[in-house]
């Protein structure tokens, strides 16, 4: 169910940082049109830290009502605290979609048993689909290869969203996790290679801007054609580092304002693209075949 390209999309904003639905119902649509396989509503890439319960409720329940079952709808839920984190589950698991993505908790480092002590929390308070969600660049927590396959092993934990950048890290989830468990790419420069590797697809930023092309790349890549995966991916390279110039969401919001999909809002601490990175990142898009 959770396999191929799937989007962490952006929460669009006006410019007085509130949330634009006519905006989040296009963007929608555009990766419905555009074949992407699974949307991620409210994580990282959507201002998880600074979107309010009310507007991810409203946000998760029209992204499913719009896409009707064609693609899965995965709500993101994680929070420093395992008892919020809890609280989030339970009443996102009453909504109809289709997984969690829960990200290790943030600035409080827990331990490794600490770790699985938050995921088998969250394992007793649903029985919807959880993906787990590491990415230390981010926590400064790193959930290692042998609690995620403890974790595997819980109920309800289906995925990882695996963002350590090295194919030694998705081999040893693959070989220690339980089987069926599935790893999901959460670097877009190395994506590729890590469905080459053995994941079962990626959890895209680039996705929002080029859905169709990251989808295309990640297909030949469970298709084992390794030769188009490595050159449709080496067409996107570019794209994957200039969005990242700045910190997440900053450059990919931008870019989608620039596409003329929404506006360029953007809520604090995070702030508009940088001007000196503005015109690179045009080109990058430009030279990608994106019309801005």
């Amino acid at each position: 169910m959770f396999s191929g390209s799937l989007v962490a999309i952006v929460t669009p904003m006006g410019r007085d940082g509130t949330v634009d639905y006519s905006a989040w119902s296009r963007l929608i649509d555009f990766h419905l049109q555009n074949g992407t396989n699974g949307i991620v509503v409210g994580g990282s890439t959507g201002e998880s830290a600074t979107i309010s319960d009310a507007e991810l409720k409203d946000l998760a329940l029209s992204a499913s009502e719009q896409v009707a079952g064609r693609i899965p709808i995965i709500a993101g839920a994680g929070t420093s605290s395992t008892a919020s984190t809890v609280e989030r589950v339970r009443w996102l698991s009453e909504l109809p979609i289709d997984g969690l993505l829960i990200v290790t908790p943030a600035y409080n480092r827990p331990t490794q048993e600490g770790l699985y002590q938050h995921y088998a929390a969250i394992a007793n308070a649903t029985t919807c689909p959880v993906i787990p969600y590491n990415v230390p660049s981010r926590t400064a927590v790193d959930l290692l290869p042998a609690t995620a396959a403890r974790i595997s092993k819980l109920p309800s934990m289906v995925a990882i969203k695996e963002a350590v950048p090295t194919m030694e890290r998705i081999r040893e989830l693959r070989a220690q996790c339980r089987e069926g468990f599935m790893v999901l790419s959460g670097d877009d420069a190395t994506a590729c290679e890590a469905v080459l590797a053995g994941a079962n697809g990626v959890i895209s930023v680039t996705a929002n801007v080029a859905p169709r092309a990251v989808g295309a790349m990640i297909a030949s890549a469970l298709q084992g054609d390794r030769a188009k995966a490595i050159r449709l991916n080496e067409q996107l390279a570019a794209v994957h580092d200039a969005l990242f110039v700045e910190p997440n969401p900053i450059p990919v919001k931008w870019a989608l304002s620039k596409l003329g999909l929404m506006d360029r809002g953007i809520r604090l601490p995070l702030t508009e693209l940088s001007e000196v990175h503005q015109e690179p990142l045009a080109s990058v898009l430009r030279a990608a075949g994106l019309p801005i």
